[in-house]
């Protein structure tokens, strides 16, 4: 068989991909199914599984096409998507190429909504402890809104029907639309820069509308930059039933703009009737304080000391007197104690002088030395009284003094003493060891 026959593994996979390319079908597929084995590369591209009960299939979306989802895909979520289907050369497996993407039985921006509140509320923004105070009389109020919008009219009636006496600045947004999320954030850092005049506090908002129109306060960007302001902010988004992320991120939520502008602005005719009561109050209670004080001042005018002050004078210089008659005694009592305090120290560091405490000691020094020497008599008597006992029991037993009675001791030249006659054979040189000096032997016979 000729190897011409034979088609490589690139032309084969070249083959199929140009059938798949050619197949108009295959150029626009609808597919439903659910995602396993989602992932997102550095470079934005999704690569995951589509599959259902019997089939899978690979599919990238790369990032020209998902930047403008609103959710963002998780394994085993079921999915509606648009995509080409070919071969990937390099594997040789089929995948398709999706260009959309939607949620499957849930609409994606429900689904984005719900994503981002999740997300948001694990990263503790939603928490009361970031909620900032809302001023009770602020002096300038600023306006997030439409120029043009139902909402900004509502705010100002309100605030201008309740609390005339504030100033208002408004700061045009938009408020629906792609643009609408980077124009509240700019028009949210516009206000926390103004400085003159400072804004006390910020409403943020619109009117009603769909999903679609308010999805400007669900994104993230508004979020984030409503969590950074240094300016507390009141969000004012929809109708009542209306909740977007604005409104759990801001310090306080509105269910109107209307509503927005009342907790925004204090009714002037509460404060002035408040301001009436406590005037009132405090008019009362200066007047109780003041005859109170009228009292007090009666009395003491009527006081036996204001009545006899000479008389209450004379008792005190006599208390006087007799206060430092008291002290005289004292102090000359505390002088003796003290006095004889200092004559007891005085004996006592003379026995403690150290001229003294020499002396005695030298006393002492003499008779140490007289004991030490007694003590030194008496034991080398002692000793030596042992010593002449034990050097007459070492006498009685030297060998000298049995030798001096005619014993002697033998030695082999080398010096070992000789103890048995097998040590010695006839002819050896041994040294006899005798009382009062040695003699050189020479054996001549060995008998048992």
């Amino acid at each position: 068989m000729k190897e011409s026959k034979y088609l490589t593994v690139q032309a084969l996979t070249k083959y199929i991909k140009r059938k798949f390319d050619a197949d108009p079908h295959l150029h626009q597929v609808y597919v439903k199914g659910e995602i396993s084995n989602f992932k997102q590369h550095s470079s934005g591209h999704m690569y995951f599984t589509l599959k259902d009960d019997k089939a899978r299939i690979l599919a990238v979306m790369f990032a020209r096409n998902n930047q403008i989802m609103k959710f963002k895909p998780e394994n085993g979520m079921k999915v509606l998507v648009r995509a080409s289907l070919t071969v990937y050369e390099p594997s040789g497996q089929y995948q398709m190429y999706v260009q959309e993407m939607k949620p499957d039985g849930i609409g994606d921006l429900y689904l984005a909504y719900e994503q981002l509140k999740t997300k948001l509320e694990q990263e503790g923004l939603f928490s009361p402890d970031y909620k900032k105070s809302i001023p009770k009389y602020p002096k300038t109020i600023g306006v997030i809104t439409s120029p043009t919008g139902a909402a900004i009219r509502d705010i100002l009636t309100t605030i201008k029907r309740r609390y005339p006496i504030a100033k208002v600045i408004l700061f045009p947004a938009l408020v629906q639309g792609d643009t609408a999320a980077p124009s509240i954030v700019n028009a949210i850092k516009k206000a926390n820069l103004m400085k003159t005049p400072s804004i006390d506090i910020l409403i943020v908002g619109r009117g009603g509308g769909s999903i679609e129109e308010l999805w400007a306060f669900n994104e993230e960007m508004v979020a984030r930059e409503i969590f950074s302001s240094f300016i507390p902010i009141i969000s004012a988004v929809g109708h009542e039933t209306d909740f977007t992320i604005a409104d759990f991120i801001a310090d306080l939520r509105a269910p109107t703009p209307t509503g927005a502008a009342e907790l925004a602005a204090p009714n002037l005719a509460d404060v002035l009737e408040r301001i009436t009561t406590r005037k009132t109050r405090l008019v009362r209670a200066m007047n109780e304080k003041v005859e109170h004080r009228r009292i007090r001042l009666n009395r003491l005018k009527k006081s036996y000391a204001f009545r006899y002050p000479k008389v209450l004078f004379e008792q005190k210089m006599e208390q006087l007197d007799k206060q430092k008659e008291q002290l005289s005694r004292h102090f000359k009592k505390i002088v003796d104690i003290k006095t004889e305090n200092i004559g007891g120290l005085t004996k006592q560091l003379k026995r403690n002088h150290p001229q003294a405490l020499l002396h005695k000691a030298d006393k002492e020094l003499v008779l140490l030395e007289k004991n030490l020497k007694r003590n030194m008599e008496l034991i080398y008597q002692k000793k030596q009284q042992v010593f002449q006992s034990v050097l007459g029991k070492m006498d009685a037993l030297s060998p000298l003094k049995i030798m001096e009675r005619g014993y002697n001791l033998a030695y082999l030249k080398d010096g070992k003493l000789i103890s048995s006659i097998h040590q010695v054979k006839e002819n050896d040189t041994i040294e006899l060891q005798l009382a009062n000096g040695s003699v050189d032997a020479k054996v001549t016979s060995i008998k048992e």
